[in-house]
């Protein structure tokens, strides 16, 4: 086994021959995905010693062990590591999902909660429990459907017309946000007090009271979704520049598009069912992984890895504030995803 770099290789990429099989590969990107890892397993350890009731290290090492008391091992196996394991599959999703709608919107404000994905997904639960009453795997599923209703609207109302395709779906997913927006505030003023408890609650984006069915449903979705993402890659990365180019070089660029969206479609409508609307961390977390990489094309890997990242570790801060301060996860990551937005929106370009 032999590891090489030669002239037809990009800047800080390695070749792995071993065998007659080669492997490219950069170690600043394994080096950024392990650091990643490492923050996320930190961040689960720290979240699963975090709560109302704390726990030391031998505890939680107690409780996996599965050599703890009862109460401590019910805390830990039951109530927190759901709450974990959701939130890090979850972040994941969004993460993927934000970095695909970037690299195919080739805008850096090409996520699917600001371009109104994620509120859509939203207004589909809203309605099964405003106007049906409706629970649990139902209102799951009202989301995922409504999510990809409103992608279609969007992607057929962007269509066409004068200008940068990239900035015209971002504008018509705007626009689609705040009707969809208006329309969940319009539902819940005409609901019932009881009713609009239910909706309002599920709209504040929480992990709190997580099950392992929902943690299980939001992994699965990732594993069955990413690999095709991972499929499409190579294809994304050409299309990156330009799909006249991807074209020449035998792209079937409205193929790969249409797959592409539908499951970063899928990913943000699966992660809202299971958690409610959590914002900015489409946004955020591959632009943050584009950066630590500094490596072109569309960052997978990286994005999953630091969503995770980003989604668990604001839900320990959420739950670590002062005074007995305990919020939602969603306003944690509303907060700091608007801080960030406004340092994005002041550079001097938005493009990626």
């Amino acid at each position: 086994m032999t590891i090489r770099s030669d002239a037809s290789l990009a800047p800080g990429q390695r070749v792995l021959r071993s065998r007659g099989v080669s492997l490219r590969w950069r170690p600043r990107t394994l080096v950024v995905c392990v650091a990643l890892a490492v923050a996320c397993a930190v961040f689960a350890a720290l979240g699963m010693m975090t709560g109302s009731t704390p726990l030391a290290p031998s505890d939680l090492w107690a409780a996996l062990g599965g050599y703890a008391e009862s109460a401590a091992t019910n805390i830990v196996l039951n109530v927190r590591m759901p709450r974990v394991i959701a939130g890090m599959a979850v972040g994941a999703m969004l993460a993927v999902s934000g970095a695909t709608f970037q690299s195919l919107s080739r805008n850096a404000l090409g996520s699917p909660d600001i371009i109104g994905f994620v509120t859509g997904a939203a207004t589909g639960a809203i309605v099964a429990i405003t106007l049906f009453q409706a629970t649990g795997v139902t209102v799951a599923v009202a989301a995922v459907a409504s999510g990809i209703v409103t992608a279609l609207l969007v992607f057929v109302l962007s269509a066409g017309g004068r200008g940068d395709a990239g900035y015209r779906l971002i504008l018509v997913g705007i626009g689609a946000g705040a009707f969809l927006a208006a329309i969940n505030s319009l539902l819940l003023t005409r609901s019932t007090a009881e009713t609009a408890i239910a909706a309002q609650i599920w709209l504040t984006g929480t992990l709190n009271s997580r099950t392992w069915a929902q943690a299980l449903t939001a992994v699965v979705a990732f594993a069955v979704l990413v690999p095709v993402l991972v499929v499409l890659t190579r294809s994304l990365d050409v299309m990156e520049l330009g799909d006249d180019f991807a074209a020449g070089v035998g792209v079937r660029t409205h193929l790969v598009r249409r797959a592409a969206l539908l499951v970063a479609v899928v990913l943000a409508a699966v992660a809202t069912a299971v958690c409610g609307p959590i914002s900015f961390v489409a946004l955020a977390a591959p632009h943050i992984a584009r950066r630590l990489l500094a490596a072109p094309g569309v960052p997978i890997a990286g994005s999953a890895l630091m969503g995770a990242a980003l989604l668990v570790g604001a839900d320990l801060a959420a739950q670590s504030l002062p005074f007995g301060l305990r919020v939602p996860v969603a306003l944690m990551t509303g907060v700091l995803g608007g801080v960030y937005l406004i340092w994005l929106l002041t550079r001097r370009t938005t493009r990626i």
